[in-house]
Order: structure tokens, then C-alpha cells, then sequence
């Protein structure tokens, strides 16, 4: 009996022991050891992948450890589209998916999780995970894959929609909802799967509505010009494996052959149409002018006055280039005393069909500035005086520098249209033997804005030059008088620049074209035209510039975007996929075979906004751990292996290694 209990005291011991290992173990976090870079792994599926028939809209996908859900919203994708956004949950080491919309008969259903699944521990997403099952007996298995890019500046496009349609008119993208859809990475990518054999039209679209037809011209969209026809074909690839972590010595060649859905390429250009809807959106009085904010670019508006006798020329008209900003500069003095000025006004506003149509209001330019003016001036009569005193100048401003480009255009602007000619009172002066000389000039009046005037001019290399401007000289339209004025400024020397030429190939001799040069921020910051195939620029700043070419279908020297409804695709851009170093003093000249037909690959990294840095980052950091592990199993390989070869036959192994 006693030798019972003291074989139950211990069993008791050990496995109070081992409880307490097991509890300290639970706490305590693991030290040492490779990262873990491995996502989850699919354990089991139901309905499970490639069912026919199902009718359950619930799916359960079990993996080996807990997962979450990054952004199930934006990255998880149901095709047919779903009207009700299916309800996504990760609990533990299981993800369910319910479909919310009434299944459809004899249809293949695809949830494509993209990178949304990761691993709790870790973050490690289990990427391009997706499955198929079917609701009749078939379940399509083709797909179309490619990149969706910005038109004007080959970004990649993040998160936009895309479609087809087997319907091949060109109505299906307006009025019907997408047949299948998948949406892009963050590097632009896509992938339509479960399709079936057939014809198909391809779309993309930013579709914040969910309903997957394009019923917004604001939207952006991309149109596949070509009928599509998905197949698929056997091919193989390599998987190099080598001795060293340089990658210098072979060590086997292992072969996979696998099925390839094509197309597999396909590039399309996205692009918002130039249509925006046009409605004033406020008017103002701004003292001495009137003002008109439209919502969009627009037409000149019709203006007629109400309450006061119309004058041809009773304002100076003030725009800018898409007339969507429109101040109107009073011209009587009794006009700008008046409280409140009524205009009727007739301009473009666009209805609920998106059509433009002429609307007409009547608007009141209520004076509030001068109403509360009043009241001031009574509450300060004290300074009524001093303020006398003070003079209002014609403010004048310049756009010179005191180190000046040659290629730069010298404007003046004034707070005010002024009243008379510039010819004599704007000087423009070149010093000559220490003497500046005036140089005959030009003045034009801007385009748009009466109070600006450009002096155009062949500035000479590092010759120096004074704007200047006598007091008094220019009368203001209200009066007021100009201060003096006066920039003395230095054009650069020529052997402070440098020159580019850019020989052009593989672009229509019939089609204009132009060569944009940009910065590091992909900014434009010089432009020539390609003539006779080659593009010429002189008086470069030296530094570093990369390329851009837009083959200018109209040839109105611009970008310009697409339309849907005209079938008319954006104008062709294309990147030259390297930079050019200018050193001062130094003539380049660079040969360019523009190739129209490969877009996705040759905007430089450097300049390209959407990086997929992480996901690079993260395979380096696989590939380094692979290559130690890789290492370790040949090391440990080597010293079996030396084991052996120096062991007498029949004895046993010995180890230094320590335990």
C-alpha cells in the first residue's frame, strides 16, 4: 500500500511538472531561428474547388494556422458580380464566404482572394489564391490576364475594375452589368477567371457604385479595341537551382510543364473623358469687378445688364483659358459706387441626360464690401486723415529673375487693366560697356488677361539686361499710378547649358509627335517637337532628365483623352526606359525606338509613383532565407559525407558536435 502511494506522489509530481512546463511555455515567446516568410496553407475547401452543381451560397476554406483578412472589401472579388457585397469573415484558422445574392443557374462562380489573406503571426499573404465551383455541370476554367495603366503617364492603376462582355455591342458596356470582373493589384495586374470558350469585349472601370456598367462619364474607364477570344496551350518553365548564393554555379534544372491561359498580355490605357458637367457655381461682388465661377470649362456666357444703361465697353472681360473663371472689370466709377448690379446671363448647363443646354438666370452683384466699408469709416474718423495721406500704387509684377534662361518669355502684370499704351514707360535694356541701352521691344497684350503683357525677345548668352519701369509712368484703370520699378537680371552663358537630340524611330512618319523631358518627379520641364524624325533641344540645364513621346493624333501640341462614345482611345504615350545625364558644355545626341505595342515595362522605376517595393522586399528576404537553409542541408550533406568516407567499415559514426 505504501509503495502505491509513493508511486502515485510521483506520477502526481511528473504531471504537475509537466503542466507547469507546458504554462511556462505558453507564455514565453520563441527566441531565435529563421523568419517566418511562408503564408498560410489551404487545408481543406467546401463546396471544394471545381464542384459542379452546388447549390449552398456558404463557402469554408480551413488553413493550417490563423489568418486575417487585409481589405476584404476592396481585394476579395466574386465574379458574376454580386449586387450585395458577400459577407467575409477570417475566425481563427478559417475564412468564410457568404453570398448574399440568389446563385445563378448553370454558371461558374470564382472568389479570387488575391493578397487578402495573411497569416496572424507574421503577415504573410497568401497571394493569387483563388478557387472555382460551379452551379450546373461545367465549370469554366480560361482566363484573360494583363496590366490596366494610366493613359497619360503609364502609372499603374490600383483597384479599377475590369470586365467582360460577351455581348459584343457597344451598348453592353452602358447598359448591362459586367459578365465577369476581377480587379487590379497594386501593381496594376489582372486576372478574369472562370471563362468560358467564346468572343468577349474588355473593359475597365472605377466603379465606386457597384454597378459594374458605365452610366458616368466622369468615371475612368480603358476599351479593348480588339474582340477577345480566350484559350489555352501546354508550355513549361525552368526552375534554375544553384550551388552558391551568386547564383554563379549551376546545380539542376528542374522542368515544370503547366497549362497557360492566353491572352496573358493585354495592356489597357485608362483614361477619364474631357466631359464634366458644366453649372455656375457661384457669382460675386469683388468691389470694382465682377465675378463667375463655372464647374467646369465652358463657353463664353452671354451678358446683358438690367439696371443700367449697357455700354459695349462698360467692363474689361478678364478669363482664363477654359472660361470657367470670368471676372468682369468695371469701368464707371458710378457703376462701382451702385449697391447692387443686375446681369442676365446665359450659358451652358448640362442636364440629367449629360446634355448641354442653354439656361438663363438673373443675378444680383450685391456691394456688401462697400456697406461694411461704411460703417468702419464712421467708427474711425480719426484715421480718415492718415489714410489720405497713404498712396495707392499700381502694384506691378514681373516673372524675371536675376539669373535668367534664354528660353524663358519676360511678362508684367498689374493689379488693374491700366489705361494707356506701355510703348515708352516699359523699358527693356541691355548693358552695353557698362551702359544700359534700351532694346526695341514688343509688347502683346495676354489673350486672356488684360492686366498682363508678354516681351517676347532672342536673349543673347551671358549678356546682362534691366526691366525697368519710371514712376508714375502707367495709369491704372482706377486711377492709381505705378512706384518705380526696376530688376536688373543675367541671361546664362552658353557653355552653362547643354544640348539633346533625340533621333525617333518606330512611330507613323503621318502622325505628329512631341518629346516631353522630365524631371525626377516625372514632371515635364522642356518640350520640342519631333521633325523630320528627330527631336532638338538646346539650353539644357545639366542634371539628370527622363522621356516621354506623345504621338499627337490632331496636332494641337497636347495630350489628349479618349472617348467611349466615339471610339476614340486616348493619344499614345510612350517612356523612353532610361534617363539622360546632360553635363554642361556637352552635346548628346540618343537613338529611340519607340515600341507602341510593349507599355507595361518601360516607364523607368525610378519615376514610377506605384512601387511595388514591399512585395519585392519581402521575395529578396525570401530568397535570402531559402539560400541559408539551402546551404545548411549541403554543409550538413558534406560532413555526412566525411563521416562516411573516414569511418572504418562497421564502425560507428563520431561527432564533435556538442549537446
Amino acid at each position: 500500500m505504501l509503495l502505491f502511494i509513493k508511486r502515485n506522489i510521483a506520477l502526481t509530481a511528473v504531471v504537475i511538472g509537466s503542466l507547469f512546463v507546458v504554462s511556462c511555455a505558453s507564455i514565453s515567446s520563441p527566441t531565435g531561428g529563421e523568419p517566418d516568410f511562408d503564408p498560410p496553407k489551404v487545408v481543406n475547401i467546401t463546396p471544394a474547388p471545381g464542384s459542379t452543381n452546388v447549390k449552398s451560397n456558404k463557402i469554408n476554406i480551413y488553413f493550417d494556422e490563423n489568418v486575417i483578412l487585409k481589405d476584404p472589401s476592396e481585394k476579395i472579388i466574386v465574379t458574376p458580380p454580386q449586387q450585395k457585397m458577400p459577407i467575409i469573415r477570417a475566425v481563427n484558422k478559417k475564412v468564410t464566404v457568404e453570398l448574399r445574392d440568389t446563385l445563378l443557374p448553370n454558371s461558374t462562380y470564382t472568389v479570387d482572394f488575391t493578397d487578402a489573406i495573411q497569416d496572424n503571426n507574421e503577415n504573410n499573404p497568401l497571394e493569387n489564391f483563388s478557387f472555382s465551383f460551379s452551379t450546373g455541370d461545367v465549370v469554366d476554367s480560361l482566363s484573360i490576364s494583363g496590366r490596366v495603366l494610366m493613359a497619360d503617364n503609364l502609372e499603374p492603376v490600383k483597384g479599377i475594375y475590369v470586365g467582360l462582355h460577351a455581348n459584343l455591342a457597344d451598348s453592353a458596356f452602358t447598359t448591362q452589368k459586367f459578365l465577369r470582373i476581377s480587379r487590379t493589384s497594386e501593381t496594376g495586374e489582372f486576372t478574369i477567371r472562370g471563362v468560358a470558350p467564346g468572343k468577349y469585349r474588355l473593359y475597365a472601370l472605377d466603379d465606386v457604385s457597384r454597378k459594374y456598367l458605365y452610366n458616368n462619364p466622369s468615371q475612368m474607364i480603358a476599351f479593348y479595341d480588339s474582340i477577345i477570344k480566350p484559350y489555352s496551350v501546354r508550355d513549361e518553365h525552368m526552375d534554375s537551382l544553384f550551388f552558391d548564393k551568386e547564383k554563379t554555379k549551376l546545380d539542376t534544372v528542374v522542368r515544370h510543364e503547366f497549362s497557360r491561359f492566353l491572352p496573358d498580355n493585354i495592356v489597357l490605357r485608362s483614361f477619364k473623358s474631357a466631359f464634366k458637367r458644366k453649372y455656375l457655381q457661384k457669382h460675386e461682388r469683388q468691389t470694382d469687378k465682377l465675378a463667375l465661377y463655372f464647374g467646369a470649362p465652358t463657353d463664353m456666357p452671354e451678358v446683358k445688364v438690367l439696371n443700367f444703361d449697357e455700354k459695349k465697353d462698360w467692363a474689361v472681360v478678364e478669363h482664363n483659358a477654359t472660361n470657367d473663371t470670368i471676372f468682369y472689370w468695371l469701368k464707371d466709377p458710378r457703376l462701382i459706387q451702385t449697391d447692387t448690379l443686375k446681369l442676365q446671363v446665359s450659358y451652358l448647363k448640362t442636364d440629367t441626360l449629360n446634355r448641354d443646354l442653354m439656361a438663363t438666370d438673373t443675378l444680383n452683384f450685391i456691394l456688401k464690401a462697400l456697406r461694411t466699408q461704411e460703417k468702419k469709416d464712421n467708427k474711425k474718423k480719426k484715421n480718415d486723415e492718415e489714410n489720405a495721406k497713404k498712396i495707392d500704387f499700381l502694384n506691378v509684377k514681373s516673372n524675371v529673375s536675376s539669373m535668367w534662361d534664354t528660353y524663358n518669355v519676360l511678362n508684367v502684370e498689374f493689379s488693374e487693366p491700366i489705361k494707356d499704351s506701355l510703348n515708352g514707360k516699359v523699358k527693356l535694356q541691355q548693358k552695353v560697356d557698362s551702359i544700359y541701352k534700351d532694346v526695341n521691344v514688343v509688347f502683346m497684350p495676354d489673350t486672356l488677361n488684360p492686366r498682363k503683357y508678354i516681351i517676347p525677345h532672342n536673349w543673347k548668352y551671358g549678356e546682362e539686361y534691366r526691366l525697368q519701369i519710371d514712376s508714375a509712368s502707367i495709369h491704372g484703370l482706377y486711377g492709381n499710378w505705378n512706384d518705380k520699378f526696376s530688376q536688373d537680371f543675367k541671361v546664362k552663358k552658353e557653355e552653362e547649358y547643354s544640348k539633346l537630340a533625340i533621333h525617333v524611330s518606330g512611330i507613323p512618319d503621318s502622325i505628329p509627335a512631341f518629346i516631353e523631358l522630365l524631371d525626377k518627379s516625372d514632371k515635364p520641364v522642356r518640350k520640342a517637337d519631333v521633325i523630320d524624325g528627330v527631336a532638338i533641344i538646346i539650353d539644357l540645364i545639366p542634371g539628370q532628365y527622363y522621356a516621354r513621346i506623345i504621338l499627337d493624333s490632331n496636332g494641337n501640341g497636347k495630350w489628349d483623352t479618349g472617348n467611349y462614345y466615339t471610339g476614340t482611345q486616348p493619344e499614345m504615350v510612350c517612356y523612353y526606359n532610361k534617363y539622360f545625364e546632360l553635363k554642361a558644355f556637352f552635346e548628346k545626341e540618343e537613338f529611340w525606338q519607340v515600341d507602341v505595342n510593349n507599355l507595361a515595362n518601360q516607364k523607368p522605376l525610378e519615376i514610377t509613383k506605384n512601387k511595388p517595393q514591399d512585395k519585392e522586399a519581402r521575395l529578396k528576404k525570401i530568397e535570402e532565407r531559402d539560400a541559408k537553409v539551402r546551404d545548411r542541408e549541403k554543409q550538413q550533406r558534406a560532413r555526412q559525407n566525411g563521416r562516411n568516407n573516414n569511418q572504418p567499415l562497421g564502425a560507428y559514426p563520431q561527432s564533435n558536435d556538442s549537446y
